[in-house]
């Protein structure tokens, strides 16, 4: 393994912004689950389950996993946290890596890896949960945030977590009919999984604008996933191209429809504000560490009315990045700003739990602060801001506090200094 990783050094090259890492992934497992490293559970009053869903047999269908408040008394296993091998090829490419180099790299160190929510468990009846649609960062994809996901559904929400076709994720998918199928056929075999892997700019391409195409169809994508989650919850049958034993007629009229919410990292934090200014049954959003550059110059002038939460971390952001997320919330009360002291872009997705602390800290996979104190805040700072603009009836006006930027290893606003340079 040791000739593959030196292999794998020499053709690592440096990435933008993206909501996973863009430098040594292949030994970010360290041992990965063999050494005890774990992706935190909820820490809400519910069991978490989690299942995947996708619509239609072409690209421009819905594809998300959601997690749910589940029954505590069930035997199913934990769901595996990254669950194709096309995955990791997808990893290799966006890390400018041989697939076949990071694939075993990948398999080596976090193939064995769980998520700590049961696969397809029995959905918790009763209660009309909250919705929050979740947005992935440049490179990532719908299961590598599964601990804010998972505190969220512990918490007591529904959270659909997308998967974007735009070409930013690292690698995905949709299922297609086998051509040599009969039409009526209907079987897993009848179908087979057409691949979407991660575009790189082209030589001479204009990064903005095309950053910009793709966040128009994540916020679309977006606005289809709470779409067909309503429809759901409607009674209506959707048919679910994936091989699932979770009977989703079972969320019918379980999703409190006055109360939806749009979160994501990075790119997906740019795919907040655009969701948000194109779809007012989002009541508010919140951007994890985002970036802002996908947005478009349209979307400043007043068009962004929700409540709006940036929480940034206190090694990624520069000065012309954050003002423009001070342009967006310019004397607006019901847009925060906060930032972590100690953290790193890393900070949001799971690969900081699954890193050991000396590749950790070598690759920015974690910061100077605890990941679990880190990721603690900023779920906390979340459940806040829910609470007051969904106007829930929980007890996380107890941590107000750290949305004004109150507290240990938080401040209010940023740390970047934004003065006008001489």
């Amino acid at each position: 393994m040791a000739s593959l990783w030196m292999r794998a050094q020499k053709v690592f090259k440096r990435s933008r912004p993206s909501g996973l890492p863009t430098e040594a992934a292949p030994e970010m497992g360290s041992g990965g689950a063999e050494k005890g490293y774990r992706i935190p559970a909820g820490k809400g009053p519910h069991s978490v389950g989690c299942t995947d869903l996708m619509t239609g047999n072409a690209a421009e269908g819905s594809f998300l996993r959601l997690y749910y408040p589940s029954c505590s008394d069930t035997d199913t296993e934990e769901a595996p946290w990254i669950p194709d091998k096309e995955y990791y090829q997808g990893l290799s490419d966006f890390l400018n890596v041989y697939r076949a180099v990071g694939e075993r790299l990948f398999q080596y160190y976090v193939g064995s890896v769980t998520c700590p929510a049961k696969s397809n468990a029995a959905f918790k009846p009763g209660e009309k949960y909250p919705l929050l649609v979740f947005s992935h960062g440049l490179g990532a994809f719908r299961t590598i945030y599964s601990a804010i996901c998972i505190e969220m559904a512990s918490q007591g929400f529904l959270v659909a977590a997308v998967e974007h076709r735009d070409e930013s994720a690292s690698a995905t998918y949709f299922c297609k009919r086998k051509a040599d199928s009969e039409p009526e056929e209907e079987s897993a075999s009848s179908v087979e999984k057409e691949w979407i892997y991660y575009r790189k700019l082209k030589a001479g391409e204009e990064e903005r604008g095309l950053r910009h195409r793709q966040v128009q169809q994540r916020a679309q994508e977006c606005i289809k996933v709470l779409n067909l989650i309503l429809k759901i919850n409607s009674g209506e049958e959707v048919t679910n191209v994936l091989n699932s034993d979770f009977d989703w007629n079972h969320l019918k009229d379980s999703v409190d429809t006055s109360r939806i919410a749009v979160m994501g990292h990075s790119f997906g934090g740019a795919t907040v504000i655009e969701s948000l200014s194109k779809e007012i049954r989002f009541r508010c959003g919140i951007a994890l560490d985002a970036w802002m550059l996908p947005v478009g110059d349209d979307t400043y002038q007043s068009s962004v009315q929700q409540p709006l939460l940036f929480i940034n971390s206190e090694k990624f952001q520069w000065a012309s990045n954050v003002l423009k997320m001070k342009k967006l919330s310019c004397n607006d009360t019901n847009k925060k700003m906060i930032t972590i002291k100690g953290s790193v872009h890393q900070s949001f997705p799971d690969f900081t739990f699954v890193s050991g602390e000396i590749i950790g800290k070598f690759f920015k996979l974690k910061g100077e602060i605890d990941p679990n104190e880190a990721i603690d805040i900023s779920n906390r700072a979340s459940l806040a801001f829910l609470q007051k603009h969904l106007s829930l009836k929980k007890d996380f006006d107890k941590w107000d506090s750290l949305v004004e930027g109150i507290g240990p290893n938080v401040i209010s606003g940023t740390n970047i200094d934004l003065s006008p340079a001489e």
